[in-house]
């Protein structure tokens, strides 16, 4: 240590890139070798960089700055905001980058690559201490997501993606079963990482499940006990669907009892009376609530939460009740004015042109809000096409309980028909398959 030292000037810059969610032992031992290289500059990478590549990370930003900062190793601290390093290689030109030897392969291969080529510019070197063995982010923060989160934690988690992610995507969750299937499946395509966001707690599904009709038959003390159980097992942000609200007298309790369980935001839509599926052909009978009082249910929700985490979506029905494009413009803007976080544009149309349409207009006026799209009827619309016309958030209404029940039918219908259970097997999970599933 003491030759590289007096190799290595103090005045000599040193650049490690870190995402910082857990520090290990691996990660002292990188910033220890880094800082006998010379002053050491650490680019902690935000929600947004280190989302391009894996999981939102489990702390903030300011949360992994703080504990970088105390760090004797660290002399400087700039933030990451991208996986590639070029734009603040760039800037600070540092004669070393430290980093360990485990991005050779993977998702981080191409980044590496980069890095080096950009080094070259001024003759910069890439320092690679051998990875630390047995030991791994990864598995430390599975391990502490097995123990379950703060309700707090996951609460924010749902604004921290929205500011992070061009996209987050919503996949609807109607037991804990479907939610550890949306906690756990991963896709890697074209290195990137593919993975759903969060979780829909779906009026219409609860109601399924309950073998009830979808018009608030099953009350919200109902639903939200069901959601303890998905809880448990789950860390990802849940958007609750709580189709009207109800009387604005009674919000207040809704809204408490969400924030306590953990839940990140709620969503109200802008009709009276009885509920009627919005998807049904036939909307006879139903009205669409006055902007005068939808908007005051929004500010009194506004009013009792307790978090500025807790987000409130408005869900604006003029499309399907044939009021038009200026109608839902309208009620969108006096929306964001009451203090709605973000705005549900619903269609039943089975082409995205209202979306669209939208879209193309809210984003550019003053109170524009992030905008969430719900592709049922649209579904042959690709999500890159509703990012390209402003959709933040993008919610899989309903696709779990269809797909299960469909499923569950044939299998029935199998054993009925051969009077034994050996047909299914091909099409159905393994007992061995159930039983591991739980770890």
């Amino acid at each position: 240590m003491k030759n590289k030292k007096k190799l290595f000037s103090k005045e000599k810059k040193v650049y490690v890139g870190f995402a910082a969610d857990i520090l290990h032992e691996g990660h002292m031992n990188i910033l220890k070798t880094a800082k006998s290289y010379g002053n050491v500059t650490v680019g902690l990478l935000t929600d947004s960089a280190i989302a391009q590549y894996r999981k939102l990370p489990h702390l903030t930003y300011s949360q992994r700055e703080s504990v970088l900062k105390s760090i004797k190793y660290v002399d400087h601290l700039v933030p990451q905001k991208t996986l590639d390093y070029s734009e603040n290689l760039k800037k600070l030109k540092p004669d070393f980058v430290v980093h360990g030897d485990d991005w050779k392969q993977g998702i981080l291969k191409k980044t590496r690559e980069k890095v080096i080529q950009t080094l070259k510019e001024w003759k910069g070197k890439l320092i690679e201490p051998k990875y630390t063995k047995n030991i791994s982010s990864s598995n430390i923060r599975d391990k502490i997501y097995e123990t379950g989160v703060a309700p707090s934690t996951r609460l924010s988690k749902l604004k921290r993606l929205i500011n992070s992610k061009k996209v987050v995507r919503v996949l609807e969750s109607h037991s804990a079963l479907t939610g550890i299937i949306i906690e756990n499946l991963v896709s890697q395509q074209n290195q990137q990482l593919l993975e759903f966001d969060g979780m829909w707690s779906s009026s219409l599904t609860d109601s399924t499940l309950r073998a009830k009709p979808d018009n608030q038959s099953v009350d919200y003390a109902s639903r939200i006990s069901g959601l303890s159980d998905m809880l448990d097992v789950t860390t990802k942000p849940i958007i609750f669907d709580a189709d009207n609200g109800g009387r604005v007298e009674h919000l207040p309790f809704l809204i408490k009892s969400l924030e306590r369980a953990g839940v990140s935001s709620i969503i109200i839509e802008d009709k009276v009376g009885l509920k009627k599926n919005s998807l049904f052909n036939n909307q006879k009978g139903v009205k669409q609530d006055s902007i005068k009082s939808f908007s005051k249910k929004i500010s009194t929700i506004k009013k009792v939460k307790n978090s500025n985490d807790f987000l409130l979506a408005a869900r604006i029905e003029s499309f399907i009740l044939g009021k038009g494009l200026d109608d839902a413009i309208k009620r969108a803007i006096a929306y964001s004015k009451a203090g709605a976080d973000l705005i549900m544009i619903h269609s039943k149309s089975k082409k995205p042109n209202e979306i669209f349409n939208f879209s193309r207009i809210f984003s550019k006026n003053k109170y524009s809000k992030p905008i969430i799209a719900v592709p049922s009827t649209y579904s042959k619309t690709y999500e890159k096409d509703l990012v390209k016309n402003g959709v933040r958030v993008i919610i899989y209404a309903n696709h779990m309980m269809r797909s299960s029940y469909p499923a569950m039918i044939k299998t029935a219908k199998n054993i009925l028909k051969n009077q034994r259970s050996y047909e299914t097997e091909k099409d159905i999970a393994s007992v061995k398959e159930m039983i591991e599933l739980i770890k």
